[in-house]
């Protein structure tokens, strides 16, 4: 074989490579949405079955207000779910003092100090 095309087979090879790592990639990132959708189906569904309608209306709101708090408080009673301590539904009142307790144990108090010279 001459060295152009021993060049170029190497090339040909490289390429073909390149394009079944990137294949691999984004099967790979298709997969990981997938688990995402299919975790995300979960958990929404065993909120609407642990959640009164006006709960679930209410957890929605504070989702887009404050996303870190609905989340952190939908986490919370999943974790409630799963350990069997919710015996009835949540209600829009108790889901309201959930939300406080929450947000009063996240909550970071900011102090602004002044240096006088």
């Amino acid at each position: 074989m001459t060295d152009p095309e021993l060049e170029r087979i190497r090339r040909k090879k490289i390429m073909e490579l390149q394009r079944r790592l990137e294949e691999s990639q984004e099967k790979k990132v298709e997969e990981e949405r997938e688990k995402k959708a299919l975790e995300e189906a979960q958990r929404r569904a065993m909120l609407r079955r642990i959640l009164t309608p006006e709960a679930r209306e209410r957890l929605a709101r504070v989702r887009l207000a404050r996303p870190q708090l609905a989340q952190a408080v939908e986490n919370y009673l999943l974790q409630l779910a799963q350990t069997g301590q919710l015996k009835e539904k949540i209600d829009e009142d108790q889901l309201k003092r959930i939300l406080k307790q929450v947000s009063d144990a996240t909550r970071k108090e900011y102090r602004i100090r002044f240096k006088r010279k």
